[in-house]
C-alpha cells in the first residue's frame, strides 16, 4: 500500500467514476484500476462495488475512505511543516492581550511556537481589554487574547475561540474571618467592601455587566469602594486589608503583596473568566494561521 494508492481510491470513491479518477491524476483508466487491484489485495477485500454505476463503496471500502482522507490529511500537513521548515517561515506575530495574563500559561503557548517557527518575531502587547478590541479591528494586533469587554461576538469581521474558562477565587486579606473557608459563593460576600476587578478601563461595559448581574442575582448590589483593571493595584489594597476581591486563578502566581493574601475558591454558576483568542477573519498572515492551529482552544473555531 502506498499514498498514491489511497489518492486514487479516494478520488474513485468521490467521483464515483474511475474515468474521471484518472483524468484528475493525469493517468489512464488502466493505471487507476490496477493501483486499485493492488490496494484491494493488501487490504484483503473488496473497496469497490464496479457492478453499479457510479461506483459505490463496499462497506469495507467506507471504512477505509474515512481513514484514507485522514492519514493523506496529515501527509499533507506533515510535508508543509517540512517545506516550511527548510525554507523558513518567517514574518511577524503580533499579540495583544489583556493584563494580568502573562500569569497563565500563555507564556507556555507561545515559546513553544516559537521553538517550532524560529524566524517568526512574536511580538506582546499588554492593553486594556477596550484597547485590545479597537486594535485588533484596527489591524494593530494579529491576534488578542481577551476578556469581552465589547461583546467581541457581534464583530461580523472576527473570529473567536474561548482559550479558557479561568476559575475564579476571592482574594481576602489574611486575618479576614472568611480567609478559613474552603470555598466561597457572591451570596457570602455581602456585606464586604469589594475591589472590583474590571475587564475595562473604563468601569462600565459588556463584560462590567456580566459581573454586576451576578452580584444582583446573589440578592444585592455590591459595595463598590474601587473599580480597577490593574491586577496588582488590586491586590496590593487586598493585602492592605481595604476590602476583598474576586480575581482570575492566574493570579496566585503572583507575588506583590501576596504574603497577606489567601484566595479561596469561588462556586457557582458562572463563577468564570472566559479568555477568547480573537482575530480578524480577512488577516492572511501564515503565521496566524499556524498560530491559531496550533494553540489548544477548548472549542472549534467560530
Amino acid at each position: 500500500m502506498n499514498l498514491n494508492q489511497l489518492r486514487y481510491f479516494v478520488s474513485v470513491a468521490e467521483t464515483g467514476s474511475f474515468t474521471k479518477a484518472a483524468m484528475k491524476h493525469f493517468i489512464s483508466q488502466t493505471a487507476i484500476t490496477q493501483q486499485i487491484r493492488t490496494l484491494e489485495e493488501n487490504v484483503g477485500t473488496k473497496l469497490i462495488d464496479r457492478t453499479s454505476r457510479p461506483a459505490a463503496l463496499t462497506a469495507a471500502g467506507k471504512v477505509l475512505l474515512k481513514e484514507a482522507r485522514e492519514i493523506l490529511g496529515k501527509m499533507d500537513v506533515a510535508l508543509l511543516r517540512t517545506r516550511e521548515a527548510s525554507t523558513g517561515l518567517k514574518g511577524e506575530l503580533r499579540i495583544g492581550y489583556t493584563k494580568g495574563y502573562e500569569h497563565s500559561d500563555l507564556p507556555k503557548h507561545l515559546r513553544s511556537f516559537h521553538h517550532e517557527y524560529p524566524n517568526v518575531l512574536i511580538s506582546c502587547y499588554r492593553c486594556d481589554t477596550d484597547i485590545l478590541a479597537a486594535g485588533l479591528i484596527n489591524g494593530e494586533y494579529d491576534i488578542i487574547f481577551t476578556w469581552d469587554s465589547t461583546n467581541l461576538r457581534q464583530e461580523e469581521s472576527l473570529a473567536l475561540q474561548p482559550a479558557e474558562h479561568v476559575p475564579l477565587r476571592v482574594a481576602l486579606y489574611a486575618n479576614h474571618p472568611l480567609a478559613k473557608r474552603k470555598e466561597l459563593t457572591r451570596k457570602d460576600l455581602r456585606h464586604e467592601t469589594i475591589l472590583f476587578m474590571s475587564p475595562s478601563g473604563t468601569g462600565e461595559s459588556f463584560g462590567d455587566d456580566f459581573y454586576i448581574k451576578l452580584y444582583q442575582q446573589a440578592g444585592y448590589q455590591p459595595n463598590i469602594l474601587f473599580r480597577s483593571n490593574d491586577m496588582e493595584s488590586i491586590l496590593m489594597m487586598v493585602a492592605a486589608e481595604e476590602g476583598v476581591s474576586i480575581v482570575p486563578a492566574y493570579s496566585h502566581t503572583w507575588n506583590i503583596g501576596t504574603e497577606n493574601i489567601v484566595f479561596v475558591p469561588l462556586s457557582g454558576e458562572g463563577e468564570t473568566e472566559e479568555i477568547l483568542i480573537v482575530w480578524r477573519k480577512n488577516d492572511a498572515n501564515p503565521a496566524l494561521q499556524h498560530f491559531i492551529q496550533a494553540f489548544p482552544g477548548e472549542t472549534t473555531l467560530r
